[in-house]
């Protein structure tokens, strides 16, 4: 079968995008990972289909629905620098000439505004903070407070491994807990250039209190104003920007009281700003996340019958 395709990119968190309007695609796991692969594929971290608004919701005027896809071929709830992605093709492909649109993803429902500077603001919701929404099993952990709110000590040491090990000397990693639509732990380290985020990030990932797994967080706190930040994603490995995760890292900072209501995000792949009200006790004020979002190219891929 041979499609179409666009390479797109948000602060170096890149993307196929596909556009089912017209006809559904129907493409498999498989071909989700062809597509994906940076080898044999196109290459992407993540695989974002564009879809007419679903019949049958009434009452929120929503433009189009859109599913993601990670680069392991599994479908998942929300990426926000994907979601920048979103509005910028179907305007460049004349589905919408709105410069705001609303999208429905498995998540919940976006807004999506495209900025006369040419980067796009996405409203992501609001945090979740209700443990079993994240979802997150806390069994047998006990949280420790820090600023108003609290850290989980998670045993992620290879000694998780090997029950008969001794794990006296194996010091637990702190992480805040929260979704932005999808589950992330956040930790706080020194130096995000020299944190374990290949190992830790895997075993974070899999750490059996996430239940659907989970978005392992590196944030490095500049200033109150200003982070650092590597993310392990779900599914996917280190990506060079990851948006709900800066979303993540920005509401876990300011309820541990070490960020202001507005910061700048450094990643690897480029700057992104997040906004959030919170620190006034508004728990429910939506994420206000702000960043690029760029075209790459265009083609035409054969792809193979996988399943």
């Amino acid at each position: 079968m041979k499609i179409r395709f666009t390479k797109m990119q948000g602060a170096g968190n890149d993307f196929v995008v596909l556009d089912e309007t017209r006809s559904r695609l129907n493409l498999s796991a498989g071909q989700y990972r062809f597509l994906a692969d940076r080898h044999f594929g196109v290459g992407a971290d993540q695989i974002l289909t564009v879809r007419p608004a679903p019949e049958g919701v009434a009452g929120q005027g929503l433009d189009f629905e859109y599913v993601i896809h990670n680069a392991d071929g599994g479908e998942v709830e929300h990426c926000g620098n994907g979601a920048r992605c979103f509005v910028r093709y179907v305007r460049e492909k004349g589905l919408t000439a709105k410069d705001a649109v609303k999208v429905k993803v498995v998540g919940g429902v976006l807004e999506l505004r495209q900025n006369p500077d040419g980067r796009v603001t996405v409203d992501m919701g609001a945090p979740v903070f209700d443990l079993k929404r994240i979802p997150f099993e806390p069994t047998g952990l006990e949280a420790r407070s820090q600023g108003s709110w609290q850290v989980w000590p998670l045993d992620i040491e290879e000694k998780q491994d090997h029950p008969s090990a001794n794990r006296s000397d194996s010091a637990p990693v702190l992480v805040a807990v929260l979704s932005m639509g999808n589950p992330h732990a956040v930790q706080v380290v020194d130096d995000v250039d020299t944190a374990p985020v290949q190992t830790q990030g895997a075993r974070v990932e899999r750490h059996p209190a996430f239940p659907r797994r989970v978005n392992a967080g590196f944030m490095q706190v500049v200033s109150r104003s200003r982070i650092r930040l590597r993310v392990f994603e779900r599914g996917a490995g280190e990506t060079l920007a990851c948006g709900t995760g800066a979303c993540a890292a920005v509401v876990a900072g300011i309820r541990l009281g070490l960020l202001d209501p507005r910061v700048d995000v450094e990643t690897r792949g480029g700057q992104l700003t997040i906004e959030w009200a919170g620190a006034s006790g508004d728990l429910a004020a939506p994420v206000l996340m702000t960043g690029p979002a760029t075209t790459v190219f265009e083609g035409e891929i054969d792809i193979p019958e996988l399943t």
